[in-house]
C-alpha cells in the first residue's frame, strides 16, 4: 500500500475530508478537514510505525478550509 492510500484510509476511518496529493518534489501534501481530535490522530499515524516508506518529516499548517465533504486522492 502505498502512502496516499494510507492517508485515505486513516482519513476515511476518521470521517475526515481532504486529500493526499504527490508533489513534484516527492513530497506529498496532505489536507484535512473535520473534528479536531481525528485531525490530530492522523497527523500522529502520519509518521508513526504502521506508515508505509520513509517518513522524513511533517510540517503542520492550519490553513483555511478548501471545500468538500470527502477524501481524495490525487
Amino acid at each position: 500500500m502505498g502512502y496516499r492510500w494510507f492517508v485515505r484510509g486513516l482519513a476515511g476511518d476518521a470521517d475526515l475530508a481532504g486529500y493526499a496529493r504527490n508533489l513534484p518534489d516527492g513530497r506529498v501534501e496532505v489536507a484535512l478537514d473535520g473534528d479536531d481530535d481525528a485531525v490530530a490522530a492522523v497527523l500522529a499515524a502520519l509518521d508513526g510505525p504502521r506508515a508505509p516508506g520513509a517518513v522524513a518529516a511533517v510540517d503542520v499548517r492550519d490553513e483555511p478550509v478548501r471545500g468538500g465533504s470527502t477524501f481524495t486522492t490525487e
